[in-house]
């Protein structure tokens, strides 16, 4: 044999061992990776029968009965005390205006002045005729008088000095005379009314603040044309305020409607004015429920002294409402049915049991019961609904059940 054959069959010796050891270790490997997932598949398998079997795991709280009072937190907005939109009496055009928006004003302040021509005319006119009339009355004196004298001679004239027919005549004459000079009189009267009611419409050339406020408008400027009237096709000239006090409207849920009577106290905040708070009590409710909403319209008066509140402002209003020793859960107990609201009870021995409950208040988070369960009832939160009436579960020490009972307190 060649040495270069010897050669040959040596490295194909070789390669033939070293595929031989490559196989094993493939066969090796994949019997090792077998194996270990055949186990965890078989321990998955266990945990999973082992989970199904266990008792499931629920949040409790111990039912407590309602505090003395009960806080009810609910959106408000606020609104002014007055509100005017003040437009023009008279005829004419702006002169001139003293006021801008944001403005304080004082009751009877000139905000406008509006120059009025033809008013001007129309009181110049009756002032004319006024004066006129009180001549034609002098006048209607003057022959009242004659005609006086006249009847008295020819009434005590003897017999046959006059006839009768001309006696009767002086009378007639007088009357009339009489007649004349009360028309005119009631002339003047009329004439001099019209006068008064000009020089009235003279004094609103100044617009003025029909109280102490706030400009919160301005919709005029130098020779602006301005109409009587407030109609459809009238501009205002101004708008205004008054802030202090403020109101402020709630609407109120139906089941608290009942405690809201004149003299609750009430804390207003706002979020444009944190760390403060603004104390108000009810002055007035609407006394009706609306229909649709199936709320009360309640009134909270606030002094308002220094202005921070503005009216239109949204604001959140908490009254602090008398309790009747009812029981309260968190609204997470609650579970609802076909057959209506209801709470899962979890008895000593681990037990679900589903209590039909009658819910007297609703706040949002917590919820005052009257009927269902008792004080000091374990009941669960937020309970799956595939766990079944005397379900056997494990009582859960979450976080989530101590905030619960914190927040039922």
């Amino acid at each position: 044999m060649q040495p270069h054959e010897h050669s040959v069959q040596q490295t194909g010796r070789k390669i033939r061992r070293a595929a031989l050891i490559v196989f094993a270790v493939l066969i090796v490997g994949f019997m090792i990776v077998h194996f270990t997932k055949s186990f965890h598949e078989s321990s998955l398998s266990a945990d999973t029968e082992k989970s199904a079997g266990a008792a499931a795991l629920v949040d409790v709280i111990t039912v407590k009965k309602a505090p003395s009072t009960l806080p009810l937190k609910l959106p408000g907005e606020t609104a002014s005390w007055y509100e005017s939109i003040i437009y023009a009496r008279v005829d004419g055009y702006v002169a001139k205006w003293n006021a801008d928006i944001g403005d304080h004003v004082k009751k009877g302040q000139v905000l406008a002045t509006i120059e009025t021509p033809d008013l001007d005319a129309q009181l110049n006119a009756a002032q004319a005729k006024l004066k006129a009339a009180e001549a034609l009355v002098k006048a209607r004196q003057a022959e009242a008088e004659f005609a006086k004298t006249t009847y008295a001679r020819w009434k005590d004239a003897p017999k046959g000095v006059v006839s009768e027919q001309e006696r009767e005549a002086k009378k007639a004459g007088y009357n009339s005379a009489v007649a004349e000079l009360n028309e005119a009189e009631a002339q003047v009267t009329l004439d001099k009314a019209e006068v008064d009611r000009y020089t009235v419409l003279t004094k609103f050339k100044q617009v003025t603040a029909p109280y102490d406020g706030r400009i919160t408008e301005r919709r005029i400027d130098i020779g602006n044309l301005v109409t009587a009237g407030s109609g459809a096709n009238t501009t205002p000239l101004y708008r205004m305020s008054r802030n202090h006090p403020i109101r402020v409207f709630v609407d109120v849920p139906q089941d608290a409607a009942s405690d809201m009577k004149a003299g609750v106290s009430a804390q207003i905040s706002a979020g444009s004015i944190p760390d403060r708070i603004f104390r108000g009590k009810v002055a007035r409710t609407a006394e009706a429920i609306n229909p649709q909403a199936r709320t009360l319209r309640v009134e909270v008066d606030i002094a308002n002294d220094d202005r921070a509140l503005s009216p239109g402002m949204y604001v959140d209003v908490s009254f602090d409402m008398p309790s009747v020793g009812l029981l309260q859960v968190p609204a997470a107990a609650l579970v609802f049915r076909n057959s209506g609201p209801e709470v899962a009870v979890v008895d000593k021995d681990t037990r679900v049991h589903f209590h039909k409950v009658g819910i007297a208040r609703d706040d949002g988070n917590i919820v005052e019961i009257n009927s269902g369960i008792s004080a000091d009832d374990k009941v669960a939160l937020n309970i799956s609904n595939q766990i079944a009436e005397g379900e056997k579960v494990t009582v859960s020490d979450s976080q989530e059940s101590k905030n619960a009972v914190t927040s039922s307190k």
